[in-house]
């Protein structure tokens, strides 16, 4: 089935790239180093800010740096979608990728069809549960260099709202200026897409093997098991 759309949506784990990569080599890189940015840099307004919503969602306004590191351990644990854990990890993967600490994943068929549908007029966005700043990061430390000029913006839990709310997509919509029925969301899971298609959204449920969602499968969304598979055309083409 061909999509004739203004922009792609794009969500990252299990979608473009491996969820064990996040798991296997993100995770445990960020939790090396959730004690030493907690101790040293909460003066910093971002990390400030961050550490300020783990006090509120815990309910424990004088919670200390010990406390706040063993509850962003225990979310890390639990992959709850936290939006000041997923800023502290954030923060924490930009310096590893600018250091040449970490190199990102992609599936070998994404960064093609990523590169024939920008060329082709589609805009590309990302939204992700990963801060906005760990997208870029993502994006501009690839394999295949730096792909940061192919992405228009990047949406996550903070500027666009939680993944499984209709009301995100619609707040994406309306940012980016572009009818719902023009945007096409790609995600491996089933209850993004639902909410990307109560907003009014096209939308194809990438299915991978071996990912968390590939049994349970996309639901009545329409699906791929690869990015070739996915026939995107922009509205001029």
């Amino acid at each position: 089935m061909s999509h004739s759309v203004d922009a792609v949506v794009l969500d990252i784990e299990g979608t473009t790239s491996a969820t064990g990569f996040v798991v296997d080599v993100l995770y445990p890189y960020a939790r090396e180093r959730f004690g030493a940015l907690i101790a040293e840099r909460s003066g910093e307004p971002e990390v400030a800010h961050a550490l300020a919503r783990v006090r509120t969602e815990l309910g424990e306004p004088d919670a200390g740096p010990a406390r706040i590191e063993q509850a962003l351990n225990a979310w890390l644990d639990e992959d709850r979608k936290a939006t000041p854990l997923k800023t502290l990890q954030g923060v924490l993967w930009a310096e590893g990728f600018a250091r040449g600490e970490l190199v990102s994943h992609f599936y070998g068929d994404v960064v093609p069809a990523l590169r024939r549908w920008h060329a082709a007029g589609v805009r590309l966005y990302v939204y992700s549960s990963g801060s906005a700043a760990a997208q870029r990061a993502w994006f501009g430390h690839s394999p295949e260099g730096d792909l940061r000029d192919l992405v228009t913006d990047w949406y996550d839990t903070d500027n666009a709202g939680p993944k499984l709310e209709a009301g995100s997509f619609r707040a994406i919509a309306a940012d980016t200026g572009i009818l719902p029925a023009r945007l096409l969301f790609l995600s491996d899971r089933p209850g993004e897409l639902d909410a990307a298609r109560a907003a009014g959204w096209r939308t194809v449920g990438v299915r991978r093997p071996g990912e968390p969602f590939y049994e349970q499968g996309p639901g009545g969304h329409a699906q791929a098991r690869t990015f070739e598979h996915i026939d995107v055309v922009g509205s001029g083409t």
